[in-house]
């Protein structure tokens, strides 16, 4: 019995250790009261202030933090809370945190609803150390501040502390990025295949997408993105505007789950770089459409590889049209670069201020034969 019980404790430690933090199978969803839902004790709150480093569930928060309710406010605001009802409102260089369970050397997507409160220039730093990334709110994609935001890491231990950060000073105290709901998503690295060489080229693995049942304005993915970290795995978002991340649950798309809409003109642009061999020539293949989104217009995708240029318009009349394009060019080396822009601005036709645009999907380079 002795002995029993003294194998019980020497194997113990190792017990408790495995059960505390098991690795994450299939992280994909909200964060712990990652909608703001679960309330703080109204003993935490001054008003809408929290008052005290842990008086928001779940987070741990640092400087002045609101938690507040979507609609009208005083003073003749409107806070727009797409997800629910509750948000936070970061004031100058507040933040929050929490920390996640992840695996180590795994691409990890956040998704986050997010819209600026004033007409100032704000901006919100998201960080998982090592790495952090800077999204200005300035533009507003949708009119209704509905926008939501996606940002990818690859974590370095077991442990990932996520921040969202207001690192701006306001003249107006009562200014700061809004931030709705908070979603985390694994992301399955692609690979090219011979009848592919596009890493992802039907955009079937991507960001988290919120399950809004009314509507959705799809995913922006912040400019200035590397394939390495980037929130639709094997894309570079090289532009100096966002583009958006569609779903076929929410929008028209052509094939399978998931597309991308360019939503900013010449600003908004996606690339890749494959492998190809010097002299060979290759089909590039992909398809332009519209997302069904009220976004009408004449269009145009340009498509670059290598030296070959192909611009490819398209009449959209916002019905989820869409037509097949073809580029053959010759490698001129071992790297590839891969480019798609569109020509021109659109908005949707009932609503001057968002911005849309033509929608790319099932890219496909394979080697003429």
């Amino acid at each position: 019995m002795k002995i029993a019980f003294l194998l019980l404790l020497v194997a113990s430690p190792f017990l408790f250790a495995h059960a505390v933090a098991p690795p994450p199978q299939g992280l994909d969803g909200l964060l712990a009261n990652g909608n703001f839902e679960e309330s703080p004790k109204p003993s935490k709150l001054n008003g809408t202030l929290l008052l005290g480093k842990h008086a928001l569930p779940k987070w741990t928060i640092h400087g002045p933090v609101e938690y507040v309710s979507g609609g009208p406010q005083p003073g003749g605001m409107f806070f727009a809370v797409p997800h629910g009802v509750h948000a936070v409102r970061l004031g100058n260089e507040a933040y929050i945190s929490q920390n996640v369970t992840v695996k180590p050397g795994s691409v990890y997507a956040l998704t986050f609803s997010a819209t600026r409160t004033c007409a100032q220039d704000e901006v919100l730093q998201v960080r998982v150390p090592p790495l952090s990334g800077d999204l200005p709110l300035q533009t507003l994609y949708s009119s209704d501040g509905g926008d939501t935001y996606a940002w990818a890491f690859t974590a370095t231990s077991t442990v990932a502390e996520v921040t969202f950060h207001n690192t701006g000073v306001q003249e107006d105290p009562a200014c700061g990025p809004l931030l709705d709901a908070v979603a985390i998503k694994e992301l399955v690295p692609p690979k090219p295949t011979k009848a592919n060489l596009v890493k992802n080229g039907g955009f079937e693995e991507g960001p988290y997408v919120f399950k809004n049942e009314n509507a959705s304005h799809g995913v922006l993915l912040p400019p200035k993105q590397l394939d390495a970290t980037s929130p639709l795995p094997g894309w570079i978002i090289e532009s100096l505007k966002a583009v958006r991340y569609i779903d076929t649950a929410h929008f028209h798309v052509p094939f399978g789950l998931g597309a991308v809409e360019l939503v900013a003109g010449r600003e908004s642009a996606i690339a890749q770089v494959i492998r190809t061999a010097p002299g060979k020539y290759y089909n590039l293949t992909f398809v332009v459409g519209d997302a069904r989104n009220d976004c009408h217009g004449s269009m145009m995708v340009e498509a670059f590889a290598a030296k070959g240029v192909l611009r490819v318009p398209f009449e959209s009349t916002g019905k989820g049209k869409f037509k097949a394009a073809t580029l053959k060019f010759q490698a001129i080396s071992a790297r590839t670069r891969l480019t798609f822009f569109s020509s021109f601005y659109h908005t949707k036709v009932v609503d001057s201020v968002s911005l849309c645009g033509p929608i790319i999907d099932q890219v496909r380079v394979y080697p003429v034969a």
